[in-house]
């Protein structure tokens, strides 16, 4: 915890930022720290050391050098004291390490390099790092197995794995203020509800929050806190097609991926009115979507199309979402997704 306080505020520091004070001895930075602080702060470090002074031998001071200039950790900035000393540490192999509010004062560039670099020595040097964060650049630069999330729901505390970085933010930010959370695996997900929200009762789109959650086990989990009415407003969720049934949860249309689901839909009318929507020869999407639907990994099928097509990715997704959402979406299935939001909107009134 020491980390976090400027060195002008720890016990026995003042007494040390003295002019007479010298330095006794030192212990330099090797080549391999240095590159790692130059690239975790994104500047160019000649030199580094942890001074003793004789004022106080067992209070070592950072000192780093740049552009021929030397200074110490009482003039450094705040991030660079932090990577200073934690790049100090040398870990053995196999070591634990627990880091709490890894971002403080740090830059979001320094926040991302200091997790890739801290990923590398886990890989080099087999350890395992425990952080706590409420940064998303933290959340970002994790996979979805590395991220836990300590949900509280009716005073008690539940550990969810697998979060998406959104679904962490939307969970610690009061920002918005929306009547009903609804919970759907990922960003492509996310897209599809809203357009079916948007074409088939526009009207409530305002009213709720979409929170992409990550993997559908976590979709799962969240199912069984609806169930057992754990959350304080309502709360729906909804899994792709693709996964099985779970109590708690809503299937989206269909019985596959949603890229399946919209592709095979549009196909099915012959690309709809896509050409009109965007902008593009109807020869032109026709084989740029053909020539997607042949990847074996459906997901790669958006980013595929888009690029053929001189799209963004996104941009061809909503596109093709409200498309489908108008032209091929059934009422049967329209209801089976706009009723219980309804219901769960007239519950809360």
């Amino acid at each position: 915890m020491a980390r976090l306080q400027p060195l002008t505020v720890r016990t026995g520091y003042f007494r040390i930022a003295k002019p007479y004070v010298k330095e006794v001895s030192a212990n330099p930075f090797n080549q391999e720290a240095l590159s790692r602080i130059s690239e975790i702060m994104g500047k160019s470090y000649s030199g580094g050391k942890f001074a003793v002074t004789d004022a106080d031998t067992e209070r070592p001071v950072s000192v780093l050098a740049s552009e021929g200039n030397e200074f110490s950790g009482f003039h450094q900035g705040a991030g660079e004291l932090t990577i200073s000393e934690l790049l100090q540490v040398e870990p053995v192999k196999n070591s634990l390490i627990l880091i709490d509010e890894i971002e403080t004062s740090l830059h979001p560039r320094a926040q991302r390099r200091l997790i890739r670099d801290l990923a590398n020595l886990c890989r080099e040097r087999e350890l395992q790092i425990i952080l706590t964060t409420h940064s998303p650049y933290v959340l970002e630069e994790l996979p979805p197995e590395a991220r836990c999330y300590i949900l509280t729901t009716s005073g008690k505390k539940m550990i969810v794995s697998g979060v998406s970085p959104e679904f962490a933010m939307t969970k610690m930010d009061d920002e918005s203020h929306p009547e009903c959370d609804l919970y759907v695996e990922d960003e492509r997900a996310k897209i599809l509800l809203r357009e079916i929200l948007m074409t088939q009762a526009p009207d409530i789109v305002s009213r709720v929050q979409i929170i992409a959650f990550g993997a559908a086990s976590v979709g799962q989990s969240l199912g069984q806190m609806v169930k057992q009415k754990r959350f304080v407003r309502p709360t729906l969720v909804f899994l792709d097609g693709d996964q099985p049934v779970a109590e708690g949860t809503i299937p989206l249309p269909g019985s596959d991926a949603p890229e399946r689901v919209v592709f095979d839909g549009l196909k099915s009318q012959k690309w709809a009115l896509l050409p009109m929507r965007t902008g593009r020869d109807f020869s032109a999407i026709e084989d740029a979507c053909a020539r997607a639907m042949t990847i074996g990994d459906h997901h790669e099928w958006v980013s595929s199309a888009a690029k053929t097509l001189s799209l963004g990715g996104d941009v061809l997704w909503q596109t093709f979402c409200a498309a489908w959402s108008a032209d091929c979406l059934s009422k049967l299935e329209s209801d089976k997704i706009i009723l219980p939001i309804m219901e769960a909107l007239i519950s809360k009134a």
